[in-house]
């Protein structure tokens, strides 16, 4: 891939000019950084807003389902959230510099996306009726995302109370079937008497308020990265040297392609062939969630998102020094996505029947971040990456 847009090729010409002092060639300016920086809050706000918008639709959707239990209302909460994880997923490239998303003391990370889940610490699970929050309301009588917030990864990092997976086992229930997804029955929000399991309407009200939860915790991390604001995140972030502004950027991108979804997503689950390992595994859809995260990655290289205006990323930075290094890592990008594209659905299947495909997904992964550490050494930036 050949992309020398205006800004490599006018960082390319200050850089020439620059030759003569070896000891200057790697140092990273402001006026190179600043338009890259930029466009990477562009692009970071853009899809931040996009997944609120999706998270409405969600919480829409659920409220529905609440109020009017039906098959065709819980296939229509379903694919909400099928479709919020395709904006969502994507932003994880903006993880692991401790940014918003995952700032150690703050960030909402945990209450967003946490998984795995023990899905007995929230609801009833094969062989155990009267499990979960859910079914305890002598402990917790009220349900809403002030207790949800309390309880998450309260006694152990899988008691997760919050999040995407939360409500994906509400909608799903345990995936108990080897070729398809979770099968709860709508009836288990049916209040009125007639439904299935007991606790239906706690079983609704936790299912909004865990949605409430989603769209507080999106909109705080839209407020980090608001461009009107001069008093946020986004401003230190801009306001960094134009080393640490690349740097967290390609730590990004780079711990996400590595441990976390190479490592931590994919070869875990390669190796113990368990579903519970998966990521989305109570709606079979761990294969979209491996796909998003490396358009994600995508995104951020190439300083492009669906809402965002077209403006330069790290592509054309690294093309001003090095133009077959950057093109090496958009093709690496465009392998991982090929090989994640490749693999047979559903994931938990795909573990056991098709371990090339999903092994091509790893080694892809791995290349790619390799790559990544490469482009980091080009400015004299150490990454220790998994």
């Amino acid at each position: 891939m050949t992309r020398l847009g205006p800004l490599a090729a006018i960082v390319a010409l200050t850089l020439s000019a620059c030759t003569n002092d070896p000891e200057d060639s790697a140092g990273l300016g402001s006026d190179e950084v600043a338009p890259i920086a930029e466009q990477y809050a562009s692009v970071v706000a853009a899809n931040y807003a996009d997944a609120r918008s999706s998270a409405m639709d969600l919480h829409h959707a659920v409220t529905e389902l609440v109020a009017s239990p039906s098959e065709a209302n819980l296939d229509a909460a379903r694919q909400a959230w099928l479709t919020s994880r395709e904006s969502y997923g994507q932003s994880e490239a903006f993880r692991f510099y401790d940014g918003p998303i995952d700032e150690p003391s703050a960030g909402p990370e945990g209450q967003l996306n946490a998984w795995p889940m023990d899905e007995a610490y929230v609801d009833y699970v094969e062989g155990m009726p009267d499990a979960g929050i859910i079914n305890d309301p002598t402990s917790y009588p009220e349900i809403n995302a002030e207790l949800l917030i309390e309880l998450n990864e309260q006694g152990g990092e899988t008691n997760i109370s919050a999040g995407y997976h939360a409500i994906e086992f509400l909608l799903w229930g345990q995936d108990l079937s080897e070729s398809g997804p979770g099968e709860r029955p709508w009836t288990d929000f049916d209040a009125s008497g007639a439904g299935t399991a007991s606790n239906q309407d706690r079983r609704g009200a936790y299912l909004i308020a865990a949605a409430d939860l989603l769209i507080a915790d999106l909109d705080g991390l839209i407020a980090a990265w608001d461009p009107t604001s001069g008093d946020n995140y986004r401003a230190s972030f801009l306001d960094a040297a134009p080393d640490e502004i690349v740097r967290r950027m390609l730590l990004g991108i780079g711990s996400l392609s590595g441990a976390e979804l190479a490592g931590e997503r994919i070869e875990v689950a390669l190796a113990t062939q368990d579903q519970e390992d998966e990521h989305s595994c109570f709606s079979d859809n761990t294969h979209r969630d491996i796909i998003v995260d490396v358009l994600g990655i995508q995104n951020v290289y190439l300083g492009e998102y669906p809402g965002a205006e077209a403006g330069p990323g790290l592509y054309d930075l690294v093309a001003a020094r090095d133009q077959d290094l950057a093109d090496r890592l958009a093709d690496d990008i465009q392998a991982s996505l090929a090989a994640a594209e490749a693999i047979p659905v559903p994931f938990d299947r795909a573990i056991i029947d098709d371990r090339e495909a999903v092994q091509a997904t790893v080694d892809a992964l791995r290349r790619q971040t390799d790559t990544i550490v490469e482009v980091a050494a080009l400015f004299d930036i150490n990454l220790a990456l998994e």
